[in-house]
């Protein structure tokens, strides 16, 4: 597999200032369609068997759900995880030791309604109070997305609001929702684009009338003491670990075994279930 791209290929000064203005930044082309194509297969056969096991797929309103899976179940992994902009991305906003500590993916099919607007997790004050953003999370498509596939849909610039008040300090009361729809912005990637936001964007899926299926893988990436690693439990035998390239080694967060068990998801976001219906 080759890569799209390399370091002299984008400005990242550029992308990070578009980070901290807008909550999300994105680089096309960074990979391949075929490789994206493989990534979707990947991602299906592991929604196709965490459905079918308690807490493998947890449900992120109607027809919508979130697994979350291991290193070894995506191919591609390490081509993600070591491409230049992902790493130059990383280094910028949450420095040399950032830390990988998870990898996921959120898949709409058809009937998947329009969820309420959210960020995915609390804010810290580090962020709302002194705007350093302790977070990443880098989305990757499956598929070319198209109006009628529940576009994701985001609120440039909402990443530094403090959210204290909102209930579970992730979801904004309805009477704040016309001031997100205001600047919401919705997203077309084309499979091998890579997006990086922060979780703290306020956001949400749409309604995915279309009877494909869109597919979005997720990497998360933290400052050290951000606490996300904690909600996660990923695994790596011990032959794949002593595969990885050090640089990957060097930023894992992960526990080496003998034989990978199956993610029993910790992080339910109990406000998305129902959707905004």
């Amino acid at each position: 597999m080759t890569l799209a791209t390399r370091a002299s290929d984008f400005d990242t000064a550029s992308h990070v200032a578009t980070l901290d203005r807008d909550g999300i930044t994105a680089l096309k082309g960074a990979f391949p369609p075929d490789w994206a194509d493989r990534m979707r297969e990947d991602m299906m056969t592991a929604f196709w068997a965490a459905i079918q096991r308690p807490g493998g797929a947890v449900g992120r309103g109607p027809r919508r759900w979130y697994v979350e899976v291991h290193p070894q179940d995506i191919d591609g992994f390490v081509d993600l995880v070591t491409h230049p902009w992902v790493v130059a991305m990383s280094e910028a906003v949450l420095g040399p030791d950032y830390q990988i500590v998870e990898i996921g993916f959120d898949v709409p099919f058809q009937g998947a309604r329009n969820q309420p607007w959210h960020r995915d997790f609390p804010s810290p004050a580090e962020t709302y109070e002194g705007r350093h953003i302790t977070s990443l999370a880098f989305n990757l498509t499956g598929v070319d997305v198209t109006e009628d596939m529940g576009p994701f849909e985001i609120s440039p610039g909402t990443q530094y609001d403090d959210g204290r008040a909102w209930k579970h300090e992730m979801f904004p009361d309805k009477a704040e929702w016309p001031r997100f729809a205001e600047r919401a912005v919705r997203k077309f990637p084309q499979r091998g684009d890579i997006s990086c936001r922060s979780a703290l964007t306020v956001h949400r899926g749409t309604q995915h009338d279309s009877p494909i299926a869109r597919p979005v893988l997720v990497l998360g990436v933290d400052r050290p003491g951000a606490g996300h690693a904690e909600l996660h439990d990923m695994m790596v035998t011990q032959a794949y670990h002593d595969a990885l390239p050090q640089p990957v080694r060097d930023h894992l967060v992960c526990s080496i075994v003998e034989e990978l068990v199956p993610v029993t998801q910790k992080h339910d976001i109990e406000g998305l279930v129902m959707g905004a219906d």
